[in-house]
């Protein structure tokens, strides 16, 4: 049977700081002060996940956090990835910029407006993009080709022999 995960002994200065964690505005910082210290008496994981009202895995994040960072496992870190990559490279982001310049009724869709959301789907469905994302994606997708998305909208097309002359005296 492998031992309880419990806080190694603290030192007078740790535990007065955590102590004083307990009077902090933040609830994360309270509530690893509460499980830190809870530990240092002794009392098991899922005791004190029970005592806090939280689950047996927080608990153990708390304790191992501790013994990495020390004090700095008090403040609450950001939950940004540390790394990202591109959904699409450069040749993928051209051909979603073609895709585009198409009508959404090529691709059966009942509209011949381009959204954000039907674009992810088109481009999804064409094998452009290997799983289904977001229209965000594909917004970012097109500012890293220098492209905002309002001006996206603007290449649509219509089939009407005459659209670049009623286009041209519609905006002049």
């Amino acid at each position: 049977m492998k031992p309880p995960t419990l806080v190694r002994p603290l030192t007078n200065d740790e535990r007065q700081a955590l102590k004083a964690g307990l009077r902090s505005p933040e609830a994360f910082t309270l509530r690893r002060c509460q499980i830190l210290l809870q530990s240092a008496d002794g009392h098991r994981p899922r005791a004190i996940a029970a005592a806090v009202g939280g689950c047996v895995q927080s608990v153990r994040n708390a304790i191992r956090a501790f013994e990495a960072e020390g004090l700095d496992c008090l403040h609450e870190k950001s939950s940004r990835p540390k790394a990202t990559r591109d959904t699409l490279d450069d040749a993928g982001r051209q051909r979603l910029r073609d895709l585009l310049h198409r009508s959404p009724r090529d691709f059966g869709k009942p509209t011949s407006l381009w959204t954000l959301d039907l674009a992810a789907e088109v481009a999804h469905a064409q094998g452009l993009i290997g799983r289904p994302v977001s229209g965000e994606t594909i917004r970012q997708s097109l500012l890293r080709l220098g492209v905002g998305w309002k001006r996206a909208k603007t290449w649509i097309t219509s089939p009407d022999p005459a659209y670049l002359r009623k286009k041209g005296r519609a905006t002049g």
